[in-house]
């Protein structure tokens, strides 16, 4: 948990810290407990095959779904409801505690799984490592099954995001074999699998 004293956070796209006091920070852990229930309270979804994990996630990337949640750009009969009463700066508070958690740790496998053919295009804005950066997000450590699933949402045009965003996920997902039939694990095992560090 936070200190009561203070709460660093990271502004979304802005690369100094902010400090806010004790009332601030107990005001963000009050609006943030009703995310454990899905998201877990270790950072572990309850059905990582479902839910992805946010402890660590690339703060600008919690911010704009929260907001596409909220402003109806983004549909889940859970995450609707949850969005539309948050004002903006709760939106900016909520992303960066998240943010400044540490991702869960999770076993490696002792001998890393090669990159499947093609996932380059994806490395030029998740990174090398699929460890993310502003504003795609981080992809390694997420579930093979939810991997699988956004990639379908996004090659069948259901899920969007701001452009160009959109047309890049959408076409490199659109030639991914996700989009038509369910590939092998190995496929995205990659990121499935795979360590990053996080400082």
């Amino acid at each position: 948990m936070f200190k009561r004293a203070f709460l660093v956070v990271f502004a979304t796209g802005i690369g100094h810290v902010a400090v806010m006091p004790a009332s601030a920070a107990e005001d963000v852990e009050t609006k943030v407990r009703q995310c454990a229930a899905c998201h877990g309270e270790n950072g572990v979804p309850t059905d990582p095959k479902a839910i992805p994990v946010i402890w660590g996630q690339e703060q600008s990337y919690l911010m704009k779904q929260m907001r596409d949640f909220r402003n109806g750009e983004r549909k889940s009969a859970i995450m609707s409801p949850i969005a539309k009463d948050l004002a903006e700066e709760d939106l900016r508070k909520i992303a960066a505690f998240f943010a400044a958690k540490s991702w869960p740790t999770k076993r490696a496998s002792a001998k890393a799984p090669a990159p499947p053919k093609g996932i380059a295009q994806c490395q030029a804005c998740h990174l090398p490592n699929f460890q993310g950066g502003m504003p795609a997000p981080r992809l390694a450590g997420l579930s093979y099954e939810y991997l699988v699933a956004a990639m379908r949402a996004f090659g069948a045009h259901s899920r969007r995001t701001s452009e160009p965003t959109t047309s890049t996920c959408r076409d490199s997902c659109e030639r991914c074999p996700s989009t038509s039939a369910m590939p092998s694990r190995a496929t995205f095992r990659h990121c499935d699998e795979i360590e990053v560090s996080r400082n």
